[in-house]
């Protein structure tokens, strides 16, 4: 049971409860990202081709697209704190099954089962993040939380690879399972109970979280998570096959991803409470030029060590400004959206592993990053028209005043 009690929004600032959540989204962030590192030992093992394994990265984020929602229209009365802890109940159960999933098939599902309770997840935990600082620190609040999710590429991601490098696929689930055992303890013990950031029943939430303008944002997050997954899912074959980078130093450059990942994204969550349309707009031209790089130098190791650097900076530093627009634009349907950010973002993981797995077939692996830039450069003008949202008044009466993040545009009406 929670140790502490919020009774509203920015009345407690707990450093130690906004860790916990940060724990519990990098135990998930590792499985979702882990995959990438032992798609090869997956393919070998079950005896499937490369491009069929990559199936796990689409299965795992259609999981969060389609099963998050779901599970959290189900359960939008259930307290946030509760919620978060029966969701990591099940993802370690989940990642478990994956350990003992002896065919493809039985891997598959295991894998959608953990993509749905992560969706749920990070929906509750954004809610419950953003419900224990004041308005004016909410995108700091969501990149601690999604801070997480890119400090698990920086060690999950690269120790989980070497683990299953070493004693097997099996054992970097199993190890992922330990870290959401770990998670679930710091969250029972240090996460208090908030009051849900929307307002009212399933109806009432969904008619806020569909308005038109919550989907545009959520259209221009497929774009930019969809363009990087491209290049990301097959980003150790490339580095292998394209650079010529021993197995073994594969992690190496994992890491530099994962390093600037999250540094990006807790910066990022500070210039989202700035102003999170021009972080957003300015992450999407930052993240065509690393992609470029990628392409451009890809048989010089050096280099691509710095294109990786630029693209990791705005990978995952573009995310508490999308998550932070979506939740606003939603105004009384804020506990819902949070969760239809996340899956906005894995159904653009899950057409860009697609994506680049038809790159890898049709053209090969050095061709996949070229792929992934066409697409960054098509998100651009969507990123831009986004600074036109606006935020409904119903959120900026509830805030009292809200940030340059959360308005972005003169605010409308709730109907609007």
């Amino acid at each position: 049971m929670s140790t502490a009690t919020a009774s509203g929004p920015g009345e407690t600032r707990n450093p130690l409860a906004l860790g916990a959540l940060g724990l519990g989204a990098f135990a998930i962030g590792t499985a979702e990202l882990v995959i990438v590192g032992v798609l090869n030992l997956i393919a070998d093992d079950l005896d499937v081709s490369l491009s069929t394994a990559g199936l796990l990265v689409t299965a795992y984020a259609l999981g969060i697209s389609i099963g998050g929602p779901v599970v959290t229209a189900a359960t939008i009365r259930v307290r946030r704190h509760t919620l978060l802890c029966a969701a990591l109940v099940a993802f370690v159960l989940g990642n478990l099954a994956a350990v003992f999933a002896g065919v493809f098939g039985l891997l598959v599902v295991a894998r959608v089962l953990c993509g749905a309770l992560h969706g749920l997840f990070l929906g509750a935990a954004s809610a419950v993040a953003t419900g224990l600082v004041a308005p004016e620190h909410r995108g700091q609040a969501v990149g601690l939380v999604f801070g997480g999710i890119s400090v698990s590429t920086v060690f999950g991601v690269p120790l989980g690879t070497l683990l299953g490098q070493s004693l097997g696929w099996q054992a970097t689930f199993a190890g992922v399972a330990v870290l959401g055992v770990a998670a679930l303890v710091v969250i029972a013990i240090w996460v208090p109970a908030v009051h849900g950031s929307g307002s009212g029943g399933l109806g009432s939430q969904a008619r806020h979280a569909f308005r038109p303008r919550v989907l545009a944002m959520l259209a221009a997050q497929v774009l930019l998570m969809g363009s990087q997954f491209i290049a990301f899912t097959y980003l150790a074959a490339f580095l292998e096959d394209a650079t010529g980078i021993d197995s073994s130093l594969v992690s190496v450059f994992l890491m530099i991803f994962g390093v600037f990942s999250a540094i990006g994204t807790f910066a990022g969550g500070r210039f989202a409470d700035v102003n999170a349309s021009r972080t957003l707009l300015v992450g999407n031209v930052v993240l065509v030029v690393g992609l470029l790089g990628l392409y451009v130098f890809r048989q010089s190791p050096p280099l691509v060590g710095v294109s990786l650097a630029v693209w990791g900076v705005v990978g995952f530093g573009v995310t508490p400004a999308l998550q932070l627009r979506v939740i606003s634009l939603a105004g009384k349907g804020a506990d819902l959206a949070a969760t239809l950010g996340a899956s906005a973002a894995n159904v653009g993981v899950a057409a860009g592993a697609a994506v680049g797995g038809w790159a890898l077939a049709s053209f090969g692996i050095e061709e996949v990053p070229l792929t992934a830039l066409v697409f960054a450069v098509v998100a651009l003008p969507a990123v831009w028209a986004t600074r036109f949202l606006k935020v409904p008044v119903d959120r900026v009466a509830a805030a009292g005043s809200v940030p340059a993040a959360a308005s972005d545009a003169t605010p409308v009406s709730a109907g609007g």
